[in-house]
């Protein structure tokens, strides 16, 4: 784990991710600072452009888009990485304990996740936010967590399949660990590339989908996020009367924090199937294969 680590901070693609994904955060958090507008206020002329009172213009309603995007990204973030963690929780418990129970358990958990996997999610993710109706960000980030654990799931238990033949495990089973412990200590270690990969994916996804579900008209309209603000944008027709400024800055946040985001998967990926690397980051690889550090 410490050799993916430090192959990650020597990584020029999750360096760079990493950044975009820090500067994203950083505004999130210090948006009281950054702004003095109430995000839900009305603090201007309807569809003011940008100017030094408003950056990033004003909204139909005359709401400071610039504050929406700084307040909305605590949303997009929050429903994100609550997702991702929720997913990735899920269904790395489920994939290890499957794949180094097997037998009956496993049979069941598999039973599951092809059931799950069976069903087209974002069809599921429709229906489920339309019944709900006017679905906050939390129910949504509850929804994604629930209905997107099974790739993961499945994903984990093959790797754990391969790492519970390898000496260290069997070697630990042998002086009569508990099966709980060599899962945590002994396997979980030797699966967190895959389970890097898992949420880093996942928090994409959630992002991504959460924005489309409340672009959509499935989320709560008083909720302040980068989704809403495209569905208010739409519907105020917004480019039709040229208040680009209300319709691109959440396009180009959201882009912002994908790109920043699929970096990170990139490099992790890399990581984790020696296939992926080149250049200077398979020269370290190599070197620390060479110093025995690189058992994943």
């Amino acid at each position: 784990m410490g050799a993916v680590l430090r192959s990650l901070a020597h990584n020029r693609k999750a360096l760079a991710g990493l950044v975009i994904v820090a500067v994203i955060v950083a505004l999130a958090i210090a948006a009281p600072w950054l702004t003095e507008f109430d995000p839900a206020r009305r603090v201007g002329r309807p569809h003011q452009p940008p100017s030094w009172d408003h950056w990033l213009g004003t909204t139909r309603i005359g709401q400071d888009v610039f504050a929406r995007l700084l307040y909305g990204a605590r949303t997009s973030l929050a429903v994100g990485f609550g997702s991702g963690l929720l997913i990735t929780a899920v269904g790395t418990i489920l994939g290890i304990v499957a794949g180094y129970r097997g037998g009956r358990i496993d049979e069941v958990i598999s039973f599951f996740t092809n059931m799950v996997l069976v069903v087209p999610n974002l069809p599921l993710l429709l229906v489920l936010a339309a019944f709900i109706g006017q679905a906050s960000p939390w129910v949504i980030a509850l929804i994604l967590g629930a209905t997107s654990w099974a790739w993961g799931a499945r994903v984990t238990r093959a790797e754990t399949l391969s790492v519970k033949q390898k000496d260290f495990v069997k070697s630990a089973e042998m002086l009569g660990e508990p099966s709980w412990r060599i899962m945590m200590f002994e396997i979980f270690p030797n699966v967190i590339s895959i389970v890097g990969i898992n949420f880093v994916g996942s928090v994409i996804f959630a992002v991504i989908t959460e924005a489309t579900l409340e672009f959509l008209g499935l989320g709560d309209p008083k909720t302040v996020s980068w989704g809403m603000m495209l569905f208010n944008a739409q519907n105020a027709s917004a480019l039709q009367v040229g208040a680009w400024w209300d319709i691109l800055s959440p396009c180009f946040a959201l882009i912002s924090l994908g790109a920043g985001l699929s970096l990170l998967n990139f490099a992790v990926d890399e990581i984790a199937n020696p296939r992926l690397r080149t250049g200077n980051t398979l020269s370290r690889w190599s070197l620390l294969m060479r110093r025995g550090e690189g058992r994943l």
